[in-house]
């Protein structure tokens, strides 16, 4: 079984800073692809920015230039780095995994999202 907890989100003023965590945990033998989404009240749920277990990055067209994800293999761990945050950016941010576990069973998992909110 798999876990990810999320931490880091807040209240900030537009054109400030955040950096979400989130640490998966449970029997893990490896973790493919990392992500961030998020979800706007009434809105769907979209993607932020996902990164492969080489580095590779993808982001929104929305947050590009402004919010960088990274992560440390040997802690299971993704981030988000905000900058330049918009009042636009207010959503509860959920962190996403693409997870061997048990030696060979694969599942996707979620977060329980972190508030994140900009004010203006």
């Amino acid at each position: 079984q798999v876990q990810l907890v999320e931490s880091g989100g807040g209240l900030v003023q537009a054109g400030g800073s955040l950096r979400l965590s989130c640490a998966a945990s449970g029997s893990i033998s490896s973790i493919n692809a990392m992500g961030w989404y998020r979800q706007a009240p009434g809105k769907q749920r979209e993607l932020v920015a996902t990164i492969t277990n080489g580095g590779s990055t993808n982001y929104a067209d929305s947050v590009k230039g402004r919010f960088a994800i990274s992560r440390d293999n040997a802690k299971n761990t993704v981030y988000l780095q905000m900058n330049s945050l918009k009042s636009e950016d207010t959503a509860v941010y959920y962190c996403n995994a693409d997870v061997i576990w048990g030696g060979y069973l694969r599942g996707n998992y979620w977060g329980q999202g972190t508030q994140v909110t900009v004010s203006s």
